[in-house]
């Protein structure tokens, strides 16, 4: 009889207060599995303990079956391929099962508990302010962002739920990094617009640099357009509602019929515009930065020649910029990220560099 283990992959961050957050729900949701299954975790990169410490410890207590699953919102790299990597480099070097199962994604739970938190800031800032229609009321959506449409694409449908549900006068979607719009963009174009309030909700799981990052921008668009009300709602953190869909995640796995993860993946169908990445090596890349903690760009405001009150995300965008031309001169490099499409794009991560310091 197998004994099973469960792991949750989370991504890590160069925030503590992240990595907090995270093992906090990671030592609630055992109450929501069966009694004997042993729960650790782990992070992919930048926090300890790392996903192999978790794994050791699963089967130092004697399991043999591990039910993995990515502590991740929706598939994008970081899911689809890092994670996968680490799992089945150990699965295949110690001789036991790790199945491996999907992100939270689009759920009705996950965007209940997304309509609860923003519910809450609405609650505050009609106590507070007064009354303001949802008719009159624009929300604003953003999600992290990534190099993956099918992973951009669900919040953006994560949006719309929540815009058609809640009876928003509008709604924008905007993206923390990588892809379009970002913050500051997406924020600015939603003062055009006419609403009398702006509700921004980051759809993440915790708190950290790009949390900051969407509250900076969100004050610094604000303090321009004092004749709109910005209300800034709260991630989504451990809502009931979001461990009940981790459970979920968990114990499918054992069902007769696991579901499956990716369906529209770039990786294995033709995606518009992505095209040329079907059927592309999918490996981890994240080793230089697995258990590193707090030193990589972004981590440190005080310290930043470019950025101010918080973290933009020009200090990752310069030095991405230095590592391709470092890489174009080096041919040991011996991994190679896909371009992503649209990188000069006006309001993607090329919109730091005009707020950036004096």
């Amino acid at each position: 009889m197998s004994k099973i283990g469960v792991m949750i992959c989370g991504h890590g961050s160069r925030s503590q207060v992240a990595v907090d957050q995270f093992s906090v729900l990671a030592e609630k949701l055992p109450a929501l599995l069966p009694r004997d299954w042993a729960v650790e975790y782990g992070y992919l990169e930048f926090a300890n303990p790392v996903i192999r410490d978790g794994l050791d410890r699963l089967r130092a207590q004697g399991c043999d079956k591990i039910l993995a699953v990515p502590g991740m919102l929706f598939a994008a790299m970081h899911s689809k391929n890092d994670i996968p990597t680490v799992l089945n480099t150990y699965a295949a070097k110690h001789g036991i099962e790790v199945s491996y199962g999907r992100e939270l994604g689009v759920d009705p739970k996950m965007i209940a508990a997304a309509g609860a938190r923003i519910q809450e800031a609405l609650d505050v800032a009609n106590s507070e302010h007064g009354l303001v229609p949802m008719h009159e009321t624009c929300l604003v959506v953003i999600g992290r962002g990534a190099s993956d449409p099918d992973a951009n694409g669900n919040v953006a449908k994560i949006a719309r739920m929540l815009h058609e549900g809640m009876g928003f006068g509008w709604c924008e979607t905007g993206y923390s990094g990588v892809t379009f719009p970002l913050v500051e963009p997406c924020l600015q174009h939603t003062t055009k617009l006419g609403y009398k309030r702006v509700v921004v909700f980051p759809y993440f799981l915790f708190s950290g640099i790009l949390i900051d990052r969407i509250y900076g921008f969100t004050d610094q668009v604000a303090a321009k357009n004092p004749d709109i009300q910005f209300v800034k709602a709260g991630y989504l953190n451990d809502h009931d509602q979001v461990l009940a869909t981790f459970a979920e995640r968990i114990t499918e796995q054992v069902g007769e019929i696991p579901p499956p993860n990716c369906a529209m993946c770039k990786y294995r169908t033709q995606v518009l515009g992505f095209e040329a990445e079907v059927g592309a090596v999918q490996e981890s890349h994240h080793h230089h930065v697995e258990g590193q903690g707090a030193s990589a760009p972004g981590s440190n405001v005080e310290d930043c020649r470019l950025c101010d009150s918080f973290c933009t995300g020009l200090c990752r965008l310069e030095s991405q910029a230095a590592q391709h031309h470092d890489h174009s001169h080096d041919h040991s490099h011996d991994h190679v990220h896909a371009t992503y499409p649209h990188a000069d794009h006006p309001h993607g991560p090329e919109s730091a560099r005009k707020i950036s310091k004096s």
